[in-house]
């Protein structure tokens, strides 16, 4: 059985990740991409289906959970130490930044004593269906299946049995032992064998030498610099698209079916992702973010797509693995995303915002980028009036969502900046008329004057947390009573026990709003947009107070996943979620600039 999601630590290299337990156990890895077929499954299965365990030796027993583990300084080199009655040993684990092979990396250091170790490594292609020929080529080991190939180079004996690569070995005080794993496609020549130790020093340059370009030195600086990383390992490098998730089916609720692919390239997290990135000094990764934008919706930007494979791809089927339970047996488990040709109106105003702050930060100016603004706004003109499914993705009917339609205004707004800035042309006049439209309609359809608070969607009573973006847009003002009934209606109706916020109501074994059965827990984003408001609104020492409940909801390594279940007290869905940890950083810098810190 996988571990909680919490139990989970993250490593990659800006191409693909992997996902390893407390007690040393890869239990999934997607190769060479992030959305390749899995090689390491266990994750939403059992042992069966792959995984790669090292760690002390433990016969019969459970394998034993790390006494510790961190990240050295900032950098996704993860060291996992375990206490022996035999001495103590740590391993190093790692993927350096991709220059040939993609490999993963494993150091075993002895610190004191002699400890018996064992590495069992069970390869699994195909998310698990596919059980490789592996054998020797000279002291190498590889396993075979149609076009992968993964060889394993270490210097330690090795031996197969009950279709597991296995390694037996004792490692004393001040002793090193390297694994190496890396994938080829199974027609090219041997990789090369690695160098681990010339490896691990090379990745810890690299990410010191990333995070010294972040500008914010605030409070909190260490939750804002793990969510930046974060960020930078989700990026897929070839192209700077970035991933929401490196996982699959991660399920936002124990035992349900509200599973999902999120190892593709949504347009509505990128560009936060992007603005995030922009505010906090990473102006390179805005530009290959922008770069493949423009590629991705090239010569279609009125059919824009809510999300795109991380090479641009269209074309996202999704399907269901029926060999694979399930995380916890929460099935179905998807590859993927049905969602990706839906029509949601508020990513054109989420793309417009990223472009605007691109522009206004300073990136060097793109004229297709402009153009493509400008387009995008002669498709709203055409389009606004329009029901979509919403920022949720809902699978029930298309309606008229209030956090649309604001978005909708402000891609109008954005773009209507950069024709007064004299950087494009346009029909200026025509589209402030439509911006005042837009405007009036949200004012006049989406709001409840009997409860003082916007809804979910024209003519509705439901409330949903996307509203608490309307002042952080600038569609209102912070201190307009409208606003603050919102916020104050959202605090009622939609927060859990705890005090997290949840996305909309759901109705258990019903279908819900968004056309599903079954229940979610507090999705964090939401939470975080909650104390950015409170401390728009002057209610500075209760957002912070938010916030730091936030923070505490971390695993021990800094990282969130998409949601949390206040029931069982634990962290849900995909994980970790580019989602969750972008707020994060917005509202530190939100708090930060409010003085809630007092520095």
């Amino acid at each position: 059985m996988a571990g909680r999601i919490e139990d989970y630590a993250l490593i990659g290299d800006m191409q693909t990740a992997a996902l390893v337990c407390r007690d040393g156990t890869v239990d999934w890895l997607c190769l060479p991409r992030f959305d390749s077929h899995a090689v390491f499954a266990a994750l939403l299965g059992t042992e069966e289906h792959g995984f790669w365990r090292l760690g002390p030796a433990h016969g019969d027993a459970a394998p034993p959970r790390s006494d510790r583990r961190t990240y050295r300084g900032d950098s996704l080199i993860l060291e996992s130490e375990w206490d022996t009655p035999d001495g103590t040993v740590r391993v190093t684990d790692f993927m350096p930044p991709r220059d040939g092979a993609p490999q993963l990396i494993r150091i075993v250091e002895g610190v004191s004593g002699h400890v018996p170790m064992r590495s069992a490594l069970r390869m699994r292609f195909s998310y698990g269906r596919i059980v490789p020929w592996v054998h020797k080529v000279e002291n190498r080991t590889v396993a075979v299946a149609g076009p992968d190939s993964v060889w394993l180079d270490t210097d330690v004996e090795t031996f197969g049995e009950d279709l597991t690569t296995y390694a037996d070995f004792t490692v004393s005080a001040g002793e090193r032992i390297a694994f190496t794993l890396s994938w080829q496609p199974s027609h090219r020549e041997a990789p090369a064998v690695g160098e681990p130790e010339a490896a691990l020093e090379a990745t810890a340059d690299f990410w010191r030498e990333w995070v010294e370009h972040c500008t914010y030195h605030g409070p909190y600086r260490e939750a804002v610099v793990r969510s930046l990383i974060t960020l930078k390992a989700l990026t897929y490098a070839p192209t700077g698209g970035i991933v929401a998730a490196p996982t699959t089916s991660l399920p936002e609720e124990i035992g349900g079916g509200r599973n999902w692919d999120y190892r593709f390239t949504w347009l509505r997290d990128a560009a936060i992702t992007l603005s995030s990135l922009l505010r906090t000094g990473y102006r390179e990764e805005a530009r290959a973010w922008r770069e493949w934008l423009l590629r991705a919706v090239a010569g279609d930007p009125e059919n824009l797509q809510i999300m795109y494979g991380i090479a641009g791809e269209r074309e996202l089927g999704e399907s269901e693995l029926d060999w694979l339970p399930g995380y916890e047996n929460s099935g179905p488990v998807r590859v993927g995303n049905g969602a990706a040709h839906q029509l949601q109106l508020d990513v054109y105003g989420e793309v417009t915002e990223a472009l605007h702050l691109a522009h206004m930060t300073g990136l060097a100016r793109n004229d297709y980028a402009s153009l493509l603004q400008l387009r995008l706004i002669g498709y709203l003109e055409k389009h606004w009036t329009e029901p979509d499914e919403g920022i949720w993705e809902v699978r029930g009917p298309r309606r008229h969502f209030v956090h649309s339609k604001v978005m909708a205004w402000v891609a109008v707004d954005r773009t209507i900046k950069l024709i007064e800035s004299g950087d494009a042309e346009g029909p200026l006049e025509r589209w402030r008329q439509m911006r005042d439209d837009i405007h009036r309609d949200v004012c006049e359809k989406g709001y409840d004057k009997e409860r003082n608070t916007f809804t979910q969607s024209y003519g509705s009573r439901e409330l949903d947390a996307s509203l608490l973006l309307i002042p952080q847009m600038g569609f209102l003002p912070p201190d307009d009573k409208r606003v603050i009934g919102t916020i104050e209606a959202i605090q009622r109706e939609l927060s859990t026990s705890d005090g997290f916020i949840l996305r909309y109501p759901t109705a258990g074994d019903d279908a819900g709003v968004d056309g599903l059965a079954g229940d979610e827990g507090a999705f964090l984003a939401c939470s975080f947009w909650l104390a950015d408001d409170l401390a728009m609104i002057g209610r500075v020492d209760e957002a912070r107070k938010l916030f730091e409940k936030l923070l505490a909801l971390r695993n021990d390594l800094g990282l969130l996943a998409e949601e949390w279940d206040p029931h069982l007290k634990r962290q849900v869905g995909n994980f970790p979620q580019a989602f969750s940890h972008v707020p994060l950083i917005d509202t530190a810098l939100r708090l930060t600039a409010s003085g809630a810190y007092g520095g």
